[in-house]
């Protein structure tokens, strides 16, 4: 049994398949799921597990080269703007309708329970070397 961070089977075995460049979306309840890539749903109740605490648990367990948010995140949810522009500094900020098209080429999908909107990001995975 693990002792220390993703204790969740199905997440901790998903994110051990990633790949330099595979994409992740972190996302709230409410972001539609396309086909295709694979799905882990943590969501419990609206709020849990939050968007924030779940980005904190991924980033100590994924190398990221980059990321991509919903342009309409700034004024919509400065909280969450906030923290994405905080890990990262290069934030890539696009149109929402256009985030949903590039969830469709992740290869995994995260899905809290934040009940606050455009709580999404796209991560690019990097490597550690």
């Amino acid at each position: 049994m693990k002792r220390a961070g993703i204790l969740n089977r199905h997440l901790a075995g998903a994110l051990a398949e990633l790949g330099h460049g595979d994409g992740v979306l972190v996302c709230d309840a409410g972001m539609p799921i396309p086909e295709g890539p694979r799905v882990v749903d943590l969501a419990f109740r609206a709020g849990v597990p939050a968007f924030a605490e779940v980005l904190d648990g991924l980033l100590a367990e994924l190398v990221v080269e980059g990321a991509t948010a919903a342009r309409e995140l700034r004024q919509a949810n400065p909280e969450a703007s906030a923290l994405l522009e905080r890990h990262f500094p290069g934030l890539d900020l696009v149109p929402h309708e256009r985030l949903k098209e590039l969830s469709a080429g992740a290869r995994l999908i995260v899905r809290t329970g934040e009940a606050r909107p455009y709580a999404n990001v796209l991560l690019r995975c990097g490597v550690f070397f």
